[in-house]
């Protein structure tokens, strides 16, 4: 393998592609990452055997080939190096990298070694447009669970909207404290992979948030044989294992009638959580809710540390009444949706309190209170 490249595509990519690279793994070829010469330039992939990704940049190739080399030491390499035309060229078991001042020897692993990231794509299953998929799919992700040892809670379920005449599909996630369920609009390519509800890891879509630099649609497709899901835009793919577990029946704990609704500005909201939460982080995080003809009241109290209270406008239907809530929930919530006019609504301070945008049926986040010390 012989080749030239710019040394600031390779630093613009490498970040991107390090995030699947292992950390720690008994393959050691899973620290490297791929590089491979195609007829569009050079690509580079890496994996950690849970997601993959693979990107190709622009390079003037001599001689084909391939081969892997040490993922973090060469992108520390690369990005000590100023703008410039790199030479990237192997000999046996080594690859070298020559720019005008630096040459750089890397030890590398015969491709053989190296997992492939997928057998097919598959069809496409939908095209979605980059702005929209940003705005719909970060309304869901933040719900779920970090915590694998639960596998469904750790994934987002995609299922068929059949509700929607245009075509889409339903996004939920859960961690068991908290819901998001968001309709996605979008065309649906007719596809027999996707005819019943599947769970994609929340961590590939978190990595295809990070694509929100790029430009251009974004390609999903389902590939049955090999039960992964793969996002491309451009020249970039990401690649995940769909989760086999069973997601939870979430449908019954969405409440469908309310005693108290207030209507409320999510930025002025979300100040008052901050600062009460200030005061709540050696009680448990829990903010009170206390709602209010005309206004939200926002509290929090630690005996040691003091109490802190802060009024916002609200218009009030119904009842009023008291909820409490993690503090760590509400502001999670509220930095991941862009809508400033919310509606809360809830039947007492022991049920669900559901989030809604205002005139906006698509979109519910529910999230579970906490008993407050004064409750019965």
């Amino acid at each position: 393998m012989k080749l030239h490249v710019l040394s600031e595509n390779l630093q613009k990519k490498l970040p991107l592609i390090n995030h699947a690279v292992s950390s720690k793994s008994q393959l050691p070829v899973l620290l490297n990452v791929l590089l491979e010469t195609t007829p569009q330039g050079l690509k580079l992939s890496s994996t950690d055997l849970e997601i993959g990704i693979e990107t190709v940049i622009p390079a003037s190739i001599e001689e084909e080939g391939s081969t892997t080399i040490p993922a973090k030491v060469f992108s520390e390499v690369i990005a000590a190096i100023p703008n410039e035309k790199i030479l990237l060229q192997t000999s046996g078991e080594k690859l070298t990298l020559t720019s005008s001042k630096t040459k750089s020897v890397f030890q590398t692993i015969p491709t053989d070694d190296f997992p492939k990231l997928y057998e097919e794509k598959g069809e496409v299953l939908s095209v979605i447009d980059s702005a929209i998929l940003h705005k719909d799919f970060s309304k869901v992700v933040f719900a779920a669970s970090l915590d694998t040892s639960r596998p469904a809670l750790s994934g987002i379920l995609v299922m068929k909207d059949e509700a929607v005449e245009k075509g889409g599909f339903v996004l939920v996630s859960t961690d068991g404290y908290r819901l998001s369920l968001k309709h996605h609009v979008s065309d649906i390519r007719r596809n027999e992979e996707f005819e019943k509800p599947m769970i994609v890891p929340a961590r590939v879509i978190r990595e295809l948030l990070l694509l929100k630099d790029e430009e251009g649609d974004i390609s999903m497709y389902i590939s049955g044989k090999s039960n992964q899901i793969i996002f491309s835009q451009k020249d970039t793919s990401l690649v995940g294992r769909l989760i086999e577990a069973e997601f939870p029946t979430f449908e019954k704990i969405i409440p469908h009638d309310f005693g108290t609704q207030v209507t409320f500005d999510r930025g002025e909201l979300q100040k008052a959580v901050k600062m009460s939460a200030i005061f709540a982080r050696d009680s448990s995080n829990i903010v009170r809710l206390s709602l209010r003809n005309g206004k939200i009241l926002v509290t929090a109290h630690t005996p040691s540390i003091g109490e802190n209270s802060v009024e916002v406008e609200a218009t009030l239907t119904g009842e009023e009444n008291d909820i409490a809530f993690n503090s760590k929930y509400l502001l999670d919530f509220f930095s991941n949706v862009n809508e400033e006019v919310m509606v809360f609504e809830m039947t007492g301070p022991l049920n669900p309190g559901a989030f809604k945008i205002k005139d906006d049926p698509s979109f519910l986040h529910i999230i579970m209170p906490i008993r407050m010390q004064n409750e019965e």
